[in-house]
């Protein structure tokens, strides 16, 4: 927190004794730059990805912010203050980025209620819930709904075809493109590519085909990792960037989470490089970034103290590989992110800072 002196007179080198006034961000101005900041991974994963991006986006947040007014309403308060620090648009945001771009509307309806009525205000609003919101919300549409929540179409790049604004909005609310192709038909069709994500094709690969074999699929093309994923992650870091420029968050998580989850690929890769994935592969693939710099800093469910942010990154880049290599997601962030929620109490008591004159 800084402090600036209050000037009087004319003089600036006068200044009035304390109390001081103090410019630490609202809550508000925190949650407008971190959408400010994810403009450019929305962007980016919107041209890789088609429209339905925008659409989900859209949708979640309009969830959110009904969602947040009825919760509110019940509790008998004032709406507006709580629609004004922009926690529920976060939160909308969040987990609309992270559903595929046409996964059906009620899905990321669902999901997105339960963030923020179940895993929020159930625990008091904000400030007050233990677990990511967002997270809370991806993972049980994971664990209810796991073919919806797999149904990652591959980059426009590798399709047969486009789908434009109207397809993408069809498929989304009727199930079918209005010449009748279903979403698992739209898959089916694009030959070669029986799964959509570099982590998806990477893990399965694996089962039948030698480490060669598995790199040389087309979705694997990519300079630094899969084709369009390896974009939308460095798209995502520079929005990360931004705000730590910005103060908007420490960097004490994102570089924990990144070296930890670096660390632990590279060594396994070189231990076993027929076994396990190229580092970069696991860094600039799926949610990572992401994960790093927009959902691991959580003011609210992450680690308080300097040094608790340091274990709660580690934590996280630590599961996020574990999960992705040996569990049964080939993406890890969510998991990870909430299994590190839990620990947060017991990392911030012992990694508090000693006290000025105490042993």
């Amino acid at each position: 927190m800084k402090f600036r002196p209050v000037k009087t007179d004319n003089n600036p080198l006068k200044v009035a004794s304390s109390p001081f006034t103090h410019n630490q961000k609202s809550t508000s101005q925190i949650m407008f730059w971190v959408v400010l900041a994810a403009i450019p991974g929305i962007a980016v994963q919107t041209y890789f990805f088609g429209y339905g991006t925008l659409f989900q986006i859209l949708l979640a947040i309009m969830t959110a912010l009904l969602a947040e007014s009825a919760a509110v309403a019940l509790k008998k308060q004032l709406i507006l203050p709580y629609l004004k620090d922009n926690s529920a648009l976060v939160t909308g945001l969040l987990l609309g980025i992270s559903l595929p771009p046409l996964a059906p509307w009620w899905l990321i309806v669902l999901g997105t209620f339960f963030a923020i009525i179940i895993a929020k205000h159930l625990y008091g609003g904000l400030g007050q819930n233990p677990f990511n919101p967002a997270m809370v919300g991806y993972v049980v549409l994971l664990i209810s709904f796991p073919i919806q929540m797999t149904s990652w179409m591959p980059p426009e790049s590798l399709q047969a075809f486009t789908l434009t604004p109207w397809d993408s909005l069809t498929v989304i609310f009727t199930g079918h493109t209005p010449d009748g192709s279903t979403l698992l038909q739209l898959k089916q069709g694009i030959d070669g590519l029986s799964q959509a994500t570099p982590l998806d094709s990477f893990k399965t690969g694996r089962l039948t085909h030698n480490i060669d074999e598995v790199l040389q699929q087309p979705i694997l093309q990519g300079v630094l990792a899969g084709i369009g994923w390896q974009w939308v992650n460095v798209a995502y870091l520079v929005g990360g960037l931004i705000m730590l420029n910005r103060k908007i968050i420490h960097w004490q998580i994102p570089t924990a989470f990144i070296l930890s989850l670096g660390i632990c690929a590279l060594m396994s890769w070189l231990l076993e490089p027929t076994r396990y994935s190229p580092p970069l592969l696991q860094l600039f693939s799926g949610a990572t970034m992401l994960g790093a710099f927009f959902i691991a800093t959580d003011p609210v469910s992450a680690s308080t103290t300097p040094k608790g942010r340091l274990i709660y990154g580690a934590i996280i880049g630590g599961l996020i590989w574990v999960i992705r290599v040996y569990g049964g997601y080939p993406d890890a962030v969510a998991f990870a992110v909430l299994l590190a929620n839990i620990c947060v109490p017991l990392i911030d008591h012992y990694s508090q800072p000693r006290a000025y004159g105490h042993k």
